[in-house]
């Protein structure tokens, strides 16, 4: 009788710990595998040694102080930015290529989609900034589509896209917005390459 209840209490707690271990693949929330209250010190006491401190690029060739989950798994890796450089609270999250196809989606996208599967998980076509400069290959307008709209918990999702090769000339350049429909960009085939997550203001 003893056995079977310390038998039983063991599998209670291992059950337990698996169910708090944090999410190392799948789908991002706004609350997991980073919520918008978490700070430096709640992510490095959740993920241990799979959270560090690390400067992170930013736009136009700035860094910034940062956390990276999994930094050494490429098929893994998450940045995360904060709303200070104390680190108080996160301000949201980024997705990057590495070289590696992310175990994590956003929406059902992830590096590597290409703008037909982003497109079918929007509902529709999207606009797309011309390549080749340091905003180039962002959504910039989802026409009403469903990764337009806040996900639960009011966060929203920024997609950006880049070719293999450089761009041709008519999808290049500052001022530049190109459907996701468009025979040249279809022909080009962008994939993507950075999925940010954004945590609404308090």
């Amino acid at each position: 009788m003893t056995r079977i209840i310390i038998a039983a209490s063991l599998l209670l707690s291992s059950s337990a710990s698996a169910q708090s271990a944090p999410p190392q693949e799948g789908p991002i929330t706004c609350a997991a595998p980073v919520a918008p209250d978490d700070t430096e010190r709640s992510l490095k006491q959740r993920y241990g040694k799979d959270a560090v401190v690390q400067n992170l690029p930013g736009a136009e060739g700035e860094t910034y102080k940062g956390i990276v989950l999994f930094p050494k798994a490429r098929d893994r890796r998450i940045e995360i930015a904060f709303t200070d450089d104390k680190a108080g609270r996160a301000s949201g999250l980024t997705l990057r290529d590495a070289g590696k196809t992310s175990l994590w989606n956003v929406a059902g996208v992830t590096i590597g989609s290409s703008l037909a599967d982003v497109q079918k998980a929007n509902g529709k076509p999207f606009r797309v900034s011309g390549f080749e400069w340091d905003y180039g290959g962002f959504v910039t307008d989802w026409k009403g589509g469903t990764l337009g709209r806040p996900l639960q918990g009011g966060c929203r999702v920024t997609i950006r896209f880049s070719g293999k090769s450089g761009a041709p000339r008519s999808l290049s350049g500052d001022g530049v917005k190109v459907a996701s429909d468009n025979a040249a960009l279809v022909k080009y085939a962008p994939v993507v390459t950075e999925i940010g997550v954004n945590f609404p203001d308090k």
